[in-house]
């Protein structure tokens, strides 16, 4: 009896002289797998049934990826390999998800596959963009994907990353973002209300970069986004140099702010440094300097920070160096002018995806990531929270028929 034949009269299993073939589904729709549940220790394979045509593993007909897999079950192994905290929890939600098995091993090596394909994409986009001899316009290299329309705003920083025989390295991510800007209505109390802000359908790009690979990779995802067509734009990021050059560098345009937050806390650094760790002196000035700063007083800021007896202050140099740091950042710190204009203050959306993009897959006890496979892991992360992890797939890979 022929395969085709016994796997229609058995229904759902159907044995042959080698193992036994399970039907078992793939993700929603009409796509149906076949795992073959071998008697000694060899790879499973997947064989696919569309439309209720079966398929036998061997049939010349089938068309299974290198590593024996179908698509299907490698597109939803992908998803839960970077989804989930460990490969191990993948594999088990894996096989909760489909009814079929995958080794944590197998896994792994699907998921950090699919992310060196996306990982090389992005370097031949940079590559073509960037190169020193007749480099690409970059409309006619990258694709335009949800483009933010009105107002957008950039944010970037770093996080940390564990790689085997380098210890701590850290990982450099920006972060763009559709700004909705709502007017709330004046009341007596509050004839001047400032407007209610609201920022969503974030994209990222995130890797092991120096700053300048960050800058190409920055402007790549702007120009997918085309923020460059925005009516505004707005940077708030925590006042790095590398984070104002690279940003400077590809929108001139964008009205950079320093993060409310990081000017806020060194100032508490600075009264804790030089009237003691929780003193009303020092409480008083902190708190004093702060409400100067919101209302946008940041040069008085700066006269009471230069006043300070610093020769008798013991801190860190980057304390140290804040009279210089407000004093030539004053025009990202008028709080209350971009408070009113309707411009973000808060580098949030960048801190939140360092957490939620890196740390909460990346970070991990034990021996760390090689370089390469975290390289991977990072440029399909970036594609998954991007919402475009379906699109990617699709056009990075060519599914059977």
């Amino acid at each position: 009896m022929g395969a085709t034949q016994a796997i229609r009269q058995k229904g759902r299993s159907v044995k042959n002289v080698d193992g036994r073939w399970d039907l078992k589904g793939i993700g929603i729709g009409k796509c149906m797998d076949w795992k073959g549940i071998r008697d000694w220790n060899e790879r499973t394979t997947f064989a696919r049934s569309v439309q209720g045509r079966r398929f036998f593993p061997l049939d010349s007909k089938l068309q299974l990826r290198e590593d024996h897999w179908s698509d299907g079950a490698a597109r939803v192994a992908t998803r839960q390999g970077l989804q989930a905290k460990s490969f191990d929890l993948a594999a088990a939600a894996y096989e909760e998800a489909v009814g079929g098995s995958m080794s944590a091993d197998s896994l792994r090596r699907v998921t950090q596959g699919w992310g060196q394909v996306v990982e090389e994409q992005r370097k031949a986009e940079a590559e073509q963009v960037y190169a020193v001899e007749r480099p690409e316009r970059v409309e006619r290299v990258v694709k335009v994907h949800e483009p933010i329309q009105g107002q957008g705003n950039v944010s970037s920083d770093g996080g940390m990353v564990l790689l085997r025989a380098e210890g701590w390295k850290e990982v450099k991510m920006s972060v763009f973002s559709q700004v909705e800007v709502k007017q709330t209505a004046p009341t007596p109390q509050n004839p001047q209300p400032e407007p209610e802000l609201v920022l969503h359908r974030h994209s990222y790009q995130v890797g092991l970069w120096d700053a300048d690979e960050m800058g190409q990779h920055q402007y790549l995802e702007g120009s997918r986004r085309q923020v460059t067509l925005c009516q505004r734009l707005g940077s708030v990021n925590d006042g790095a140099p590398w984070i104002d050059r690279i940003t400077t560098s590809n929108y001139p345009q964008a009205i950079q702010v320093i993060d409310w937050g990081h000017a806020s806390e060194r100032l508490w650094k600075v009264a804790k440094a030089a009237f003691g760790d929780g003193t009303p002196s020092s409480q008083a000035w902190a708190k004093q300097q702060a409400d100067r700063l919101w209302q946008g007083r940041t040069a008085e800021v700066v006269t009471d920070l230069q006043a300070l007896d610093w020769p008798h202050i013991t801190c860190l140099d980057d304390i140290r160096n804040s009279p210089d740091y407000f004093e030539t950042r004053q025009a990202k710190m008028i709080y209350d002018q971009f408070r009113q204009a309707g411009y973000p203050i808060g580098s949030g959306t960048v801190e939140s995806g360092i957490n939620t993009v890196v740390h909460h897959r990346m970070k991990r006890q034990g021996r760390g990531w090689e370089r390469q496979n975290a390289q991977s892991m990072l440029a399909a992360l970036s594609e998954l929270h991007s919402g475009r992890f379906q699109l990617s797939w699709l056009s990075l890979t060519q599914s059977p028929n």
